[in-house]
């Protein structure tokens, strides 16, 4: 009964939920995993028609004393809240036995970030071949505007406002925004654009290979990596490090965790603990004010002033 169950949810999963491959199988993982734990528990032949909150909760501490980590937890208990939602809506079970239980809370890792002496260091490239110069307006971007990789990867060339110095990006949901570009990066970007301009582009992407395609999110992670090679970095290199790293420095010179929200897209306190929309002049104030290397010209012109 149990095997027959679990190949009519597995369709379920797949052809209604339309969950990816991968999902399905982690699903179906965890819930085998489960029944072995309370068949050898039973005394008599285990059905997931007869189970109970008590059984499947005796079982998740099981695996937890096992080691089994909080994540994974997390991920065994959905799969069995959704196998019994699924039994619940077939007439099998009258109550879903597992819908008051939680998973114990998990650890989040602070994100690990380039300290400003790493990054300016990373980004003193002096190589004029286009792929360089390409390689080093991607960074630059990353670091002033905090972009994700697809983000990045899917601007077009009319996404950049120079004269304003913003960037046009399309985030996750579909959600547009505006956000400051710093001088170092408006001035890397016009550089590469200049070189730009001899390759036969098949579209209006901002970032292309030396074919003209857009660049791809594997190739942008392997450039990447490479300069942090090349540059003797003792860190990997990684667009999400950049943004850690984009967000860090920014908290730490304005303090103005809700200007950081919204640059950086988030929705919510998950992320990044912030809450309400601000005006871009805010956010500009903030960025030029904050980012090390959003107006070096004006950071310099004043400190002569002062020595003068």
């Amino acid at each position: 009964m149990n095997a027959n169950w679990f190949k009519r949810f597995e369709s379920y999963l797949s052809s209604e939920r339309q969950l990816s491959a991968h999902t399905v199988r982690n699903y179906l993982y965890e819930l085998h995993r489960v029944s072995v734990k309370l068949e050898d528990n039973a005394s008599l032949p285990f059905l997931w028609s007869e189970v109970s909150h008590e059984q499947i909760q005796h079982v998740l501490g099981q695996l937890h004393r096992q080691g089994l980590s909080p994540r994974s937890l997390s991920l065994t208990l959905s799969a069995v809240k959704q196998f019994c939602d699924f039994l619940l809506g077939e007439g099998v079970i009258n109550a879903n036995p597992a819908k008051s239980l939680s998973a114990p809370k998990q650890n989040k890792p602070l994100p690990k970030n380039m300290d400003l002496d790493s990054v300016t260091h990373l980004l003193e490239i002096d190589a004029d071949d286009p792929l360089s110069v390409r390689d080093k307006a991607i960074m630059e971007l990353f670091y002033s505007s905090g972009l994700r990789l697809a983000e990045l990867a899917a601007l077009d060339v009319l996404a950049i406002r120079f004269a304003e110095r913003q960037v046009k990006v399309l985030g996750k949901g579909s959600k547009e925004r505006i956000v400051p570009v710093g001088r170092c990066a408006i001035q890397a970007i016009q550089a590469w654009l200049a070189l730009r301009e001899s390759i036969p582009c098949q579209d209006e992407a901002l970032f292309v290979t030396a074919k003209g395609k857009r660049l791809a999110h594997r190739s942008i992670q392997a450039r990447l990596a490479k300069w942090g090679q090349e540059q003797a970095l003792n860190m990997r290199v990684h667009p999400h490090k950049l943004r850690h790293s984009f967000a860090t420095h920014m908290l730490e010179s304005s303090a103005d965790l809700r200007a950081v929200q919204e640059l950086l897209g988030h929705a919510n306190l998950s992320t990044t603990q912030i809450y309400t929309s601000l005006d871009f002049q805010h956010l500009a104030k903030v960025y030029d004010g904050a980012h090390p290397r959003a107006s070096r010209a004006k950071k310099l012109s004043s400190a002569k002033r002062e020595e003068s």
